[in-house]
């Protein structure tokens, strides 16, 4: 009588050990991969999902004008394609209306490292 057993391996993390940095919108963000839906056939990589982000950009007000701080959470989501350990990344993220600017979504890029 033939017998078999198969594994069932189920994977989550919120963190998958990719740190990124790139440029988006006049500015410049770090982030790391968050939940994701991925694909994986050894060396490669392909996620499609939510990137925690902080981002790092100076307002250009008039003098004596309010603005916003030079660092700032945000929430993204793009795709990440891994090789070995080198990472590319092509986040989207959306900058909310402003009195002086329509809300608009930016692509950005950014190169990082999985460890």
């Amino acid at each position: 009588m033939l017998s078999f057993r198969a594994k069932a391996q189920t994977k989550f993390s919120l963190f998958d050990g990719t740190i990124i940095a790139g440029y988006v919108d006049n500015g410049a963000y770090i982030n790391c991969t968050g939940p994701s839906v991925k694909f994986t056939k050894k060396p490669f990589s392909v996620a499609a999902g939510l990137l925690p982000t902080l981002r790092f950009k100076e307002d250009k007000v008039a003098a004596g004008a309010t603005k916003n701080s030079l660092v700032t959470p945000n929430l993204g989501f793009g795709l990440t394609a891994v090789f070995h350990h080198f990472a590319v990344q092509l986040p989207f993220y959306y900058n909310a209306k402003t009195v002086a600017k329509n809300g608009e979504w930016n692509l950005g890029a950014g190169l990082g490292y999985k460890f």
